[in-house]
């Protein structure tokens, strides 16, 4: 059936919503934005970006802040930026989150307190450990940050790399989605971990800067320039040696663990993050 003049508004509306999920998503993938960085990345106009995000912030999708600047504030007002609420993020991937927190707070309150919840934090890394391995290891020194970007995002983080405000310094790797922020709110063991194990695949200290679970609209971990060099590339951990290590660990929590720290531990299991 061919349409004369304007379109049905049934299309309309489909249209708008097609439009304003590509807004939101932008947002997700990208983190927050200003309105000219979205239009220049979806093709739109300025006028048009504003009116969907209009749109978003009515229905609690998005918010309007101030962009968080890293080091030396520069001269003029901080550029305006739009990122996604938790209403918005949970549009997301992120239907599990009850299930893992409710997970961890049986951990917890079984007597194995913070130290239990630690160590399965850094045995789920474990687990899936091997593929970020394999992407760094086979990656040039002065590119395993982007390659750890893109093994990432093939889990669903949205990661980016890019130069930290003084290049010389290093670069940051920012996750722009995390499936488990609402978890990681409750347990920062959770990013702990994360960020120990980043640490360990680059063959350097890294920062954590900021974090999605503290409420910022990006996980970004600063990774000094330089010391990746000089760095042999990870290689993947045999399975047999992975099994034997995980079970050491669960042995060694488990002597660690006593009844008289049941109650001090489900305490502190829901703590949040200072």
């Amino acid at each position: 059936m061919k349409y004369v003049g304007a379109a049905p508004q049934e299309e309309l509306a489909t249209g708008e919503r097609s439009t304003r999920n590509r807004v939101a998503r932008s947002v997700l993938d990208h983190g927050p934005s200003t309105v000219s960085e979205l239009a220049e990345r979806l093709g739109l106009t300025q006028a048009a970006v504003r009116r969907h995000l209009d749109a978003l912030a009515t229905d609690g999708i998005v918010e309007a802040r101030e962009r968080r600047v890293y080091g030396a504030r520069t001269r003029g007002r901080p550029a305006k930026v739009f990122a996604l609420t938790d209403c918005g993020r949970d549009a997301f991937d992120q239907s599990y989150d009850k299930l893992a927190v409710d997970a961890l707070h049986w951990i917890g309150e079984q007597g194995g307190g913070d130290e239990a919840i630690a160590a399965f934090a850094r045995a789920r890394i474990a687990a899936q450990a091997d593929a970020y391995r394999e992407a760094v290891g086979a990656a040039a020194p002065e590119e395993r940050t982007r390659a750890l970007a893109k093994a990432l995002s093939a889990d669903g983080y949205a990661a980016t790399a890019r130069s930290a405000p003084h290049p010389q310094q290093g670069e940051q790797l920012c996750q722009h989605h995390c499936p488990v922020a609402h978890a990681a709110e409750r347990f920062p063991q959770l990013c702990e971990a994360e960020t120990e194990f980043f640490a360990e695949l680059l063959g350097t200290h890294v920062q954590r800067l900021a974090t999605i679970a503290h409420g910022d609209g990006v996980c970004t971990t600063f990774i000094p320039k330089g010391s990746q060099a000089a760095t042999p590339a990870p290689q993947p951990v045999p399975r047999s040696a992975r099994t034997a290590r995980t079970s050491q660990t669960s042995k060694t929590s488990a002597k660690k663990t006593s009844p008289h720290t049941h109650n001090a531990s489900a305490s502190t299991a829901g703590r949040n993050p200072a």
